[in-house]
């Protein structure tokens, strides 16, 4: 029992470390909140949630043949790079489109923003890879046993310590909604600048290894 608490709160840590800094996942989180209310910023979360522990429990799955084979993860990272460019440009041209446009009231159902945290969430493709490190480490320090429970509760802190974080950014940001206009003009600018700053962290790893 007590390793799976230990199982637990590492899990819920690295996923909650992992997902703090400014990124895709947790800005567009902010943005979703801003622009289209806080329900909306939350089951946006809720998506980018279900994704994950999906993408955790695929990481248990397949942990051992990533790391048996190391060149699955330099076509994940090369993958990742087509991924962070497209990115990259497509919320500039947004941004930019965006300065043109004048500001319109759209209804956004939950159903949607739901559906749009899960697809942005399945495009981060460098997340299996991380789960799959943390399962190997969790594995090597006996904190993991892949038996049904210890899986579980990996998942479980993987999608609670995601969410936990982008609910801080959800709240956080809808709080200061009427100091936020800068924000959610400037947003678009933002993701782009952090897509370009992840392709450049992705290519320094793929050239390293």
């Amino acid at each position: 029992m007590m390793h799976l608490l230990i199982l637990f709160f590492a899990t819920f840590s690295a996923a909650f470390m992992a997902t703090v800094p400014p990124g895709l996942l947790n800005m567009n989180a902010a943005k979703t909140s801003v622009e289209k209310g806080k329900l909306n910023g939350i089951i946006f979360s809720l998506g980018v949630s279900t994704m994950i522990m999906l993408q955790a429990y695929i990481a248990v799955v397949i942990s051992k043949f990533l790391y048996n084979n190391p060149e699955v993860v330099e076509l994940l990272l090369k993958i990742a790079l087509v991924v962070f460019a497209f990115f990259a440009i497509y919320f500039f041209y947004k941004a930019k489109k965006g300065d043109k446009e004048q500001s319109k009231v759209v209804k956004v159902s939950k159903k949607n923003s739901y559906f749009k945290g899960m697809l942005l969430a399945a495009l981060n493709l460098l997340t299996i890879p991380y789960y799959s490190g943390l399962n190997a480490m969790w594995n090597a320090s006996g904190w993991i046993k892949f038996e049904i429970w210890d899986i579980a509760i990996f998942i479980l802190a993987a999608g609670l310590g995601t969410f936990a974080v982008l609910y801080l950014y959800t709240v956080y940001f809808y709080k200061l909604e009427a100091k936020t206009h800068r924000f959610s003009r400037n947003a678009n600018y933002i993701i782009s600048a952090l897509m370009v700053v992840l392709l450049i962290v992705t290519i320094i790893r793929i050239f390293y290894s």
